[in-house]
């Protein structure tokens, strides 16, 4: 539900009555703040201009509605004017007294922030708003501190130098800062928002590419935060220069949620730097359709046009985007901003989020819901990250449904259960027709008398399919039969 009137009448907010942006936890994350560009991204040439059906709307919450555009575009004035406390939240949503307590104790237990842009997503008027469950901290993330991992995905036990994590054989995670623009609530690394393990300065970055360097396996670097797209520009341009002169790395991948959050920030300066290294990746992660603006579009658009393939992660969260419908609306409206859906996470167990992890059977259920039922590229590999480092594990509907000796029945997504022969059997050097396939050969018209009414059937050749009653690719494809048949009579029939 977008933003409308039914929130609580709210007083304009001016840009000094929200406190200054606060230093980061570590040294490059501080920097990033300082180092914010002061004016907006250039214009895109007019062919570049996104399609109205692409995107909603970038929407801006009435208290910052007087802000001049060129201000808001401002990724400095974003930081500035950033909400960080139940004080500054009070101002645009109603509190209780215990949401005002929860909210500054996770404040100061984890953070919190959200930008100006970022938080005009949010439908005041809903209290389970699906943007608000993302970013604000709740009564709810209060409860669930007592469950949960800090280190869920078991990092920590595999990091080889400041910030580098070595867990699959030709690939890393460099974690470059553990500074973000706004805070989701359900982050694996929360634990880096206090007690950063990230690379920090620019030694700890030199000992990352001295271990990579070392280590003539690794051909792709996967970079990742915090969010490593709010390095200032010299920092992060150090670590891409030292990546692309160790000649065994390949591809340079970024995990970042600004082209989400905060997409001024993808500038054409930003863009320039990062095409100066290429092959250059991004993986973002958009979670609920109504983050799909037309300034996230435009932010995707300066990238894809510069060569930088951007796919999509999404998590699945309780109350987000658990449903068929919102996840189908999500995958097809990424389609249409050119970004592909790639990974669908199940929740991981980091602290603090356990009331916005689902079952995994709803995922494999979402999956089921999409596949066949929209593009196929659209449909997002499920995975499950396994506990304690494990990695990550691709799950999805079962469509094998039994398997004989020559063939095999699978369902598609109609329900529809058909029988695969499972290839010829070879016998003396030669090959000769399955069994099920000899039987078809001889018995057509039996068969067609006497159609399978069974599993069992099918895997004994009697017939090809079991098909439910009432799909109407099946209504259809008869009334083509029939439209064809009566042609052909018309077309038979002698003229007098």
């Amino acid at each position: 539900m977008r933003a409308t009137s039914r929130g609580p009448r709210l007083a304009r907010v001016s840009e000094r009555a929200l406190p200054a942006v606060h230093g980061g936890s570590d040294l490059m994350s501080s920097q990033a703040e300082l180092a914010a560009p002061s004016a907006p991204p250039g214009a895109l040439p007019a062919s570049a201009s996104v399609p109205n059906r692409s995107a909603l709307p970038s929407p801006r919450h009435p208290a910052w509605a007087d802000v001049p555009e060129s201000r808001w575009n401002d990724v400095g004035w974003q930081l500035k004017n950033a909400i960080r406390n139940a004080a500054d939240l009070a101002r645009f949503l109603e509190l209780s007294e215990d949401e005002r307590r929860a909210t500054d104790t996770l404040g100061r237990v984890f953070s919190f922030a959200v930008t100006p842009y970022y938080f005009s997503l949010i439908d005041p008027a809903d209290p389970d708003d699906p943007i608000r469950r993302m970013i604000v901290p709740s009564l709810e993330e209060e409860r669930s501190t007592a469950f949960g991992e800090v280190d869920p995905l078991g990092e920590k036990p595999d990091q080889v130098a400041p910030g580098l994590t070595h867990r699959y054989p030709d690939r890393v995670l460099f974690v470059v800062t553990s500074f973000c623009t706004s805070y989701c609530r359900f982050c694996i690394r929360k634990r880096n928002w206090h007690d950063s393990d990230a690379a920090r300065s620019r030694q700890d970055v030199d000992q990352a590419l001295a271990y990579i360097r070392a280590h003539p396996e690794i051909r792709d670097v996967l970079i990742s935060g915090g969010d490593p797209l709010t390095l200032p520009p010299k920092q992060l341009d150090h670590a891409l220069t030292g990546l692309r002169a160790i000649p065994h790395v390949e591809i340079v991948r970024f995990g970042s949620r600004e082209p989400v959050q905060l997409p001024m920030r993808v500038t054409a300066e930003l863009v320039g730097l990062l095409e100066r290294h290429a092959p250059v990746w991004l993986n973002t992660h958009f979670n609920h359709p109504r983050e799909i603006t037309a300034d996230a579009a435009r932010a995707v658009d300066r990238l894809l046009r510069a060569g930088i393939p951007v796919n999509n992660q999404s998590v699945l969260l309780r109350g987000v985007n658990d449903s068929v419908e919102v996840m189908r609306e999500l995958v097809q409206g990424l389609l249409r901003i050119k970004v592909r859906p790639y990974y669908l996470y199940h929740c991981d167990d980091v602290v603090g989020a356990a009331h916005l992890r689902t079952s995994v059977r709803r995922g494999l259920e979402i999956l089921e819901g999409l596949r066949g039922h929209t593009t196929g590229f659209a449909v997002p590999t499920f995975v499950v990250d396994a506990p304690g480092g494990g990695g990550k594990i691709p799950l999805m509907p079962n469509y094998l449904v039994s398997q004989g000796e020559n063939s095999l029945v699978v369902r598609n997504f109609e329900g529809v259960l058909v029988r695969i022969d499972d290839g010829p059997v070879a016998v003396s050097g030669e090959a000769k027709p399955s069994p099920g396939a000899a039987r078809r050969n001889g018995g057509r018209a039996a068969r067609a008398a006497q159609p399978p009414q069974s599993i069992a059937d099918l895997l004994a050749g009697e017939g090809r399919r079991l098909v439910p009653q009432g799909l109407q690719h099946y209504a259809r494809r008869r009334a083509v039969a029939g439209a064809k048949r009566a042609g052909r009579r018309r077309a038979e029939k002698p003229i007098p």
